[in-house]
């Protein structure tokens, strides 16, 4: 089972990515409660708010029970606030509410407002060919600790990074035709 974090944001995109790499529907359950994570062997975490969902979490007890998960060794992806939600820390933002799953700290709206949204081309390593990044008020990577790897950049900028089992990317592959790292992630 795949569990894609469904308490805002865009996670309906997810799950129709997964659908269209080949995830039977039955196989794919919206997380919203500690409950539903327990009943899934992968996590994604989408694009959307990350101090409201950040919130919800912790209240809810959702940010713990993913952070136990992430122990015993489940994948956990998170796209653009999901890398955000990941992070040991968040720049001129060092109270808002994080997972500490991966060890980097994140610069959030890096790129720019919702105007300056854009799609580019970005090579990940792991992946054969280069994939189209969506980037909407996208973070970037700006500290990589020890213990993770830097997977994808844009022009000089760290916008993917992988550590174990835990994927973070900066842009939305979900809001794309392109399935190669949703690929990637389910052979994690």
């Amino acid at each position: 089972m795949i569990g894609v974090c469904a308490i805002q944001g865009d996670y309906a995109k997810h799950i129709e990515a997964l659908e269209h790499s080949g995830v039977p529907t039955a196989s794919i359950c919206e997380v919203r409660t500690p409950e539903e994570l327990a009943q899934v062997d992968r996590l994604i975490l989408p694009g959307g708010e990350s101090t409201t969902v950040g919130l919800l979490m912790h209240r809810y007890g959702l940010g713990q029970a993913i952070q136990e998960a992430a122990a015993t060794g489940m994948p956990i992806w998170g796209t653009c606030m999901g890398m955000i939600l990941l992070a040991r820390s968040i720049e001129s933002l060092p109270d808002q509410y994080s997972l500490k799953l991966l060890d980097i700290s994140v610069q959030r709206n890096a790129f720019g407002a919702q105007v300056h949204s854009f799609e580019d081309e970005v090579t990940v390593d792991g992946i054969e060919h280069p994939t189209l990044g969506v980037f909407i008020r996208a973070p970037i990577v700006t500290e990589v600790g020890p213990a993770a790897v830097v997977i994808a950049r844009y022009h000089g900028k760290v916008v993917g990074v992988r550590q174990g089992k835990i994927l973070g990317t900066s842009f939305h592959p979900e809001l794309t035709s392109d399935q190669q790292l949703h690929q990637y992630f389910m052979k994690l």
